[in-house]
């Protein structure tokens, strides 16, 4: 019988509260005032940009960790995350841009909100892509941890740019300027999806360590010639 680990029940958890969370976005929260019906997608979109950008800087600490350490599991660990972060950017501009055809009237604008978080995508996406071509363990948890820790100088970026400069993406909201309603809902599905992305994170994890192994696993030895049989 297989053991049930603590990362499936992060994952189950996850997805019985996005289930839930998805049910009161969708026909219990009101819409919203000017954008109406669509705004729904909020409970998803914003969710994703949160924990995409909190994979990403757990990657990045955990980057920091690999270069001290030199310990293969925090560099499998890196890799983990910045690949469940990609998965979480990537529905990020997928859903934007949904909400921006909604409500601008285009798919997508070289807006710097953005045009940020498509770098953000590219950056992380250009570490895995350098990492599949070095083969040699060290250098490639060298390499992966440098250039994550260069890749994450956008993450703020990505977050502040909207407060630093004019944008058409709104700024960030808070409880106290939308309705109680829509608070709850929200914050479910931001719990919902960080369960999901840690289970993910340690199932990647894992894979990645399993990788480490058969990697270096000793070559058997020579058989020796039986009876004192020599080679010609």
């Amino acid at each position: 019988m297989r053991k049930f680990t603590w990362d499936q029940a992060f994952g189950w958890l996850g997805l019985a509260l996005l289930a839930v969370g998805t049910y009161m976005g969708l026909f219990v929260a009101p819409p919203e005032r000017y954008m109406g019906e669509v705004q729904r997608i909020m409970y998803v979109h914003v969710p994703c940009a949160w924990v995409g950008m909190v994979c990403y800087t757990f990657a990045f600490v955990m980057a920091i960790v690999s270069l001290w350490t030199h310990r293969p599991r925090h560099d499998a660990m890196v890799t983990g995350a910045i690949e469940v972060g990609i998965v979480l950017n990537a529905l990020l501009l997928i859903q934007g841009s949904i909400w921006a055809r909604a409500t601008w009237g285009v798919w997508w604008d070289w807006d710097v909100r953005l045009t940020t978080s498509l770098v953000m995508l590219l950056l992380f996406a250009g570490v895995l892509a350098l990492r599949s071509f070095v083969d040699d363990h060290s250098r490639r948890a060298t390499w992966t941890a440098v250039t994550t820790i260069v890749a994450f100088i956008d993450v703020p970026l990505v977050y502040f740019c909207v407060r630093w400069w004019r944008s058409l993406h709104q700024v960030q909201s808070s409880p106290e300027t939308v309705d109680p309603l829509m608070v709850l809902p929200l914050r479910l599905n931001a719990f919902a999806i960080l369960f999901i992305a840690i289970w993910m994170m340690a199932r990647r994890t894992r894979l990645e360590m399993a990788r480490f192994r058969q990697e270096h696993v000793d070559e058997p030895a020579r058989l020796e010639p039986a009876g004192g049989v020599q080679n010609v």
